[in-house]
């Protein structure tokens, strides 16, 4: 028996060596939580079908967009208004790639986007931050993007980077070619990247492109997925031609309005998802038109007024709307990308933010989205909190260990340990309980020290100056790989000529 033992410890070893841990996996093991019964999610699905057959989605007249759809049988409006027949819709969606590899800066490891993997990103484009001397917020710097994009680099569960606060003295299509470069020169991991310029889109992928060898490589290993963001059902020619320019290099797409029931959309939250989805699908049509078979996924975040302040955001409505969006995308085997996690309405990194920041990540454990790619920031989105992401990141330690979910097999269940043993023995000099102890422990930074018995000398400090400690221990050490010497300059000479052929 006890040989027995000593073999089945030796091969699981070996299985553990052989098997990677797959980071970020979430299927599986555990099932997503549904709100919606089957029937009530395929009408949601149906009616933004019959809203965008009935209605129809806006383009902008004489835009690219607008004739490869009347090229594809689109009823299209004078007014570039496009009726969109239920069926073209359902072949796009049906050809939209499920997933998409994106590759760190090097061209070595990647994240897999799809519906059973949960990424974790902080962001994204506030136009503060707090000030780590003074506490107090201020306007947002290119400094500030480094700064921040240092850290994510640094931190284990942080998985890729996004434009975490924006150069608020430079909030132009220099500025917005300049965020990517000081994303690409400040951490080794995949990018998120938007702007408002298509331009901006064109040098971007040049940029892109230099770091990873040529076009025909970046379109083989996408080094950054492009963020769109259009009006609910409304597309500008800044919309659509960065669709249609990131398409054909191959950039995976996420196309995702921002729609504020009561103003810009129906107060009802099934009335704000119908238009939400409509939105999505257009550009998802728009997509598979231009390249079939290319990454381009819809990913609105529906949110709502509030109708005393008429402030955005309520945390129940959010939440319960983003669970039913990654549900119905769930549906359509699409993955989800969404930004209700991992941010919080309160003004200062304090309890308020850490009690709605705990909840919101919390609920990502249920939703499954693909992406949480607004940690750190607070304030309605508009400040962003260093302290926040160290938070959010310990967080997502715990999500990972809950995703690991349960084994059920005779090793688990341990009966012939339990026969053994007897009802009156104790397991604390089993060799079972040495194997398996810290399977499910969640190994977390901040709360760790609240333990009974816990002898850290941080027991004593709370929470707040914990994170900052960590914090300024990581800004004075961590240092991410720098990107060649050569490739610097190449990169630079990429801006320099747009830069002259711009202001010519």
């Amino acid at each position: 028996m006890q040989r027995e033992t000593r073999t089945g410890r030796r091969v699981r070893r070996v299985m553990a060596e052989q098997t990677p841990v797959q980071v970020g996996l979430h299927h599986g093991a555990t099932a997503p939580y549904e709100p919606l019964v089957a029937e009530a999610a395929q009408r949601l699905i149906d009616a933004a079908l019959g809203l965008m057959r009935d209605s129809g989605v806006a383009f902008e007249p004489g835009s690219e967009a607008l004739e490869i759809l009347r090229s594809a049988g689109c009823a299209v409006g004078a007014d570039g208004v496009v009726c969109f027949e239920p069926a073209l819709v359902r072949e796009a969606l049906e050809s939209s790639a499920k997933s998409v590899k994106l590759w760190d800066r090097a061209g070595l490891r990647f994240i897999e986007l799809d519906c059973h993997h949960t990424w974790f990103i902080p962001g994204m484009t506030c136009i503060k931050v707090y000030d780590l001397e003074s506490g107090e917020p201020r306007a947002s710097s290119a400094e500030d993007l480094a700064t921040i994009t240092r850290v994510a680099d640094a931190l284990s569960n942080i998985d890729a980077v996004c434009i975490a606060c924006k150069n608020v003295a430079r909030s132009d299509i220099h500025g917005e070619i300049e965020e990517f470069a000081i994303m690409a020169s400040n951490t080794t991991k995949p990018l998120e990247y938007l702007c408002e310029h298509a331009q901006s889109l064109g040098v971007v992928i040049e940029m892109a492109s230099a770091i990873r060898g040529g076009r025909q490589e970046l379109f083989e290993k996408p080094y950054f997925l492009q963020i769109v963001t259009p009006l609910p059902l409304n597309y500008y020619d800044a919309h659509t031609d960065q669709i249609i320019q990131a398409v054909r290099a191959g950039v995976p797409v996420s196309v995702g309005t921002l729609p504020i029931g009561g103003a810009s959309t129906p107060i009802t939250t099934a009335g704000s998802i119908v238009n939400s989805l409509a939105t999505d699908f257009a550009a998802m049509v728009l997509a598979q038109l231009v390249r079939p078979g290319s990454f381009c996924i819809g990913s609105s975040d529906v949110c709502f007024m509030e109708p005393a302040t008429g402030s955005i955001g309520n945390f129940a409505q959010t939440s319960l709307a983003d669970m039913i969006m990654c549900q119905l995308r769930r549906r359509l085997g699409l993955p989800s990308f969404t930004g209700a996690a991992g941010h919080s309405a309160a003004r200062r990194f304090n309890q308020d933010a850490v009690t709605e920041l705990a909840a919101s990540m919390m609920q990502a454990f249920f939703s499954r989205p693909a992406t949480l790619d607004y940690l750190g920031s607070l304030d309605q989105g508009l400040t962003y909190s260093l302290h926040a992401l160290l938070l959010c990141n310990d967080l997502a330690g715990l999500l990972r260990t809950l995703w690991q979910g349960l084994r059920v097999d005779d090793e688990t269940l341990a009966l012939e340990l339990a026969r053994t043993v007897g009802p009156r023995g104790n397991y604390l000099a089993q060799q079972h309980t040495v194997d398996h102890c810290r399977e499910h422990l969640w190994q977390s930074r901040y709360f760790g020290p609240n333990l009974p018995l816990s002898t850290d000398v941080r027991a004593d400090k709370d929470l707040a100056a914990r994170i900052d400690e960590d914090l300024r221990q990581l800004l004075h050490g961590h240092r991410p790989a720098p990107l060649e010497h050569e490739l610097e300059q190449r990169l630079r000479a990429i801006r320099g000529r747009f830069a002259a052929s711009h202001l010519a």
